[in-house]
């Protein structure tokens, strides 16, 4: 399989008048044609800032992100405005970040595909299938400022996919929707990948969401630290040979501390070294 997205080492900087924040640390990154991926952790782990360097609104500060073939930290803006214009799908959080309120259903959906280069009639036929996919053809005169938050992220969804994407990128799809309808948005993500072989990279905060992608995989201080896929658990290794512990066994191996690591046929230990009180003279 080929990949989509490559992200080697990568690193962010926000930089202000006063203050840096680095946001990624060395983020290491291959999404697969064809996957469905999830990303989480809390707040400030630089989840969203690594969606953004996907997307080509942010640059690294170091290191290579690849997207679709295209290297985002070298790319013109121009480049950029076609990547987003064809192989590149986007939702973003909250419906009224994708949606144009005063426009019906079927007028948002026709107009997200503008910069695809479709004729007319392709767009209306290919937003006319994408309605039917999400269950809003009954809603296609309707405005958007009519439809419930669920129902409007159904038409957003339907908007990111008009152009024919290859990877599509989800922010919080899920943020401001109940059970019932977060739940059918995931369906609908996942529907995308096995109906069109869509590459989906989803932002979420959702456990629910995160359990129903291919791949699930935990950023902690900026970088992609643990992975989880048919199951399993892992915990991935960076490029300098670091790895960063599951939060229930941080705490037996505190900062700072040391570790003793022993080498078993087949796998590898990793023991809390014991301190020796000093003798008293």
């Amino acid at each position: 399989m080929s990949a989509v997205v490559e992200v080697q080492q990568a690193v962010c900087i926000h930089r202000t008048a006063d203050s840096e924040v680095v946001a990624l640390r060395g983020a290491d990154l291959r999404v697969e044609e064809g996957e469905l991926v999830a990303l989480v952790g809390p707040s400030g782990s630089g989840k969203s800032t690594l969606m953004a360097l996907l997307a080509g609104l942010l640059k690294p500060s170091a290191g290579r992100v690849e997207v679709l073939g295209q290297d985002v930290a070298r790319a013109t803006e121009r480049q950029l405005l076609a990547l987003r214009g064809s192989g590149l799908g986007m939702l973003m959080q909250g419906p009224e970040r994708n949606l144009l309120p005063y426009a019906s259903v079927r007028a948002n959906v026709e107009l997200a595909g503008l910069g695809s280069g479709m004729r007319p009639a392709e767009r209306r036929r290919r937003a006319g299938e994408l309605l039917d996919a999400v269950g809003r053809a009954g809603a296609a005169r309707r405005s958007i400022r009519s439809l419930s938050g669920g129902e409007q992220q159904r038409v957003a969804l339907a908007a990111a996919l008009v152009s024919g994407p290859r990877l599509l990128l989800a922010d919080e799809p899920t943020s401001q929707l109940d059970h019932a309808n977060a739940a059918r948005i995931t369906e609908l993500l996942a529907e995308t990948r096995d109906r069109w072989g869509t590459t989906v990279v989803v932002v979420t905060h959702d456990a629910e969401v995160g359990a129903g992608m291919d791949r699930r995989l935990t950023m902690r201080d900026g970088r992609i630290g643990a992975e989880a896929r048919s199951g399993e658990h892992y915990a991935v290794i960076g490029q300098d040979g670091t790895i960063q512990l599951p939060q229930e066994l941080a705490a037996s191996f505190p900062p700072g501390g040391r570790a003793r690591v022993v080498r078993r046929t087949g796998h590898i230990e990793l023991h809390p070294a014991v301190t020796t009180p000093e003798r008293q003279s």
